[in-house]
């Protein structure tokens, strides 16, 4: 089990379950902006003072210049639709009978993108595409991602 492979056609595969249990805990930036997001709805971000990138959902530090991160904005809800996927197969491995769509959305104010369902409102998707966050309604938010439904195509 532990020799070394040195022929990758020689390679092998051992079946089994792995059980894995975990549990997300979003660190400091994540609760402030799952607690926005849950509380007020509003979807939060982090600007940075010194190379000018705005993170959304907010960061504690700059990931490009390694710049702490201490002011906090409100974003959105409307953008820019970046890019997109068709998804055509389902969680459980069946093929769907319409497609789900994924995008990318670059929110007003930010300059990351934050990726979700896309409701294309029956029209095919396109890059530069004016979106909409989604929101669940206030009593039906628990603190997650999924407090936004997904991005509405304008």
């Amino acid at each position: 089990m532990l020799e070394k492979i040195t022929n990758p056609e020689r390679v092998r595969i051992v079946e089994g379950a792995i059980p894995v249990r975990h549990r997300y805990t979003p660190g400091v930036a994540g609760d402030r902006f799952f607690r926005a997001l849950r509380d007020k709805g509003e979807i939060l971000a982090t600007p940075c003072t010194e190379c000018g990138v705005t993170y959304v959902p907010g960061r504690m530090f700059c990931e490009r210049c390694f710049a702490v991160l201490e002011d906090w904005v409100r974003v959105g809800p409307g953008g820019t639709l970046e890019s997109y996927t068709a998804v055509h197969v389902g969680l459980d491995g069946e093929t769907l009978a319409e497609p789900a769509w994924i995008g990318l959305a670059m929110l007003s104010g930010a300059t990351t993108v934050l990726v979700h369902r896309l409701e294309p409102n029956g029209t095919e998707p396109w890059i530069g595409a004016p979106v909409e966050a989604i929101l669940e309604p206030k009593a039906k938010r628990t603190g997650s991602i999924n407090d936004i439904r997904g991005f509405r195509l304008l």
